[in-house]
């Protein structure tokens, strides 16, 4: 897993991908962090972490698109199939590797939180609390994108699919808010991910939400290797 992980983080940086992905993320998280403490001159932050939803929801599939949709496209996923490393090995080496760039994205809004010490007290709490579930978000649409990307071996179709897959996640609320079924609606808003961010950027701390972005990212991790197992033995 070391040595995938290793070489997808060189890919990022070879590819130009991560500096297309730091550089638009710093751009929309300056943005908002000016218009919405900066401009309003105060310490509060919960209005950029609220705004950068869905910047994560555009940019997360230019990350992950290559992942594997490249592989597949020259043909050395068999040689990675064949290789002495696991397939859960290989995906949660690509996995991470997309993970550690995203968290060196997101890691600005903790500077921002410095920057805004110096004019105020700043709810430290707060930060983390929104910090966590910026990280948390990050790390279920990346196993999204991820399995998307394992489905085709085209990179654009694999970030356009991305995108939609993680709108669709987005739209759950607009769904439920037209279920006339109480029942059916309750379901789909517990399904929110939009919901459970909101909740942090308001400081409110829940830990089953916390659980819900680890389980998705777990189970669109083990539907990847799913993918590959079947691949491997067709």
């Amino acid at each position: 897993m070391g040595a995938i992980y290793r070489r997808e983080i060189g890919a990022f940086f070879s590819s130009g991908i991560a500096y297309i992905f730091l550089a638009v993320f710093y751009l929309f998280a300056g943005y908002f962090f000016y218009a919405s403490s900066l401009y309003s001159a105060t310490t509060d932050m919960s209005g950029m972490f609220s705004s950068l939803f869905m910047v994560i929801v555009f940019l997360i599939p230019i990350l992950t698109m290559r992942l594997f949709s490249e592989e597949l496209k020259q043909k050395t996923d068999q040689g990675l199939l064949t290789a002495p490393v696991s397939l859960p090995g290989i995906v949660l080496g690509k996995y991470f590797a997309a993970l550690t760039l995203y968290t060196i994205g997101i890691a600005i809004v903790m500077l921002y939180g410095m920057i805004l010490s110096f004019f105020g007290e700043v709810a430290w709490g707060i930060v983390f609390a929104n910090f966590l579930a910026l990280f948390l978000l990050g790390a279920a649409f990346i196993a999204v994108g991820l399995f998307v990307s394992a489905l085709t071996e085209n990179q654009i179709i694999a970030a356009v699919g991305g995108f939609v897959a993680l709108m669709l996640l987005y739209m759950i609320d607009v769904v439920a808010s037209y279920v006339k079924v109480e029942a059916v609606a309750h379901v789909l808003t517990s399904l929110s991910f939009y919901t459970r961010y909101y909740e942090f950027t308001c400081g409110l701390f829940n830990l089953p939400s916390v659980l819900f972005y680890i389980s998705t990212a777990v189970i669109f991790n083990f539907l990847t290797v799913r993918v590959f197992e079947r691949r491997r033995w067709a």
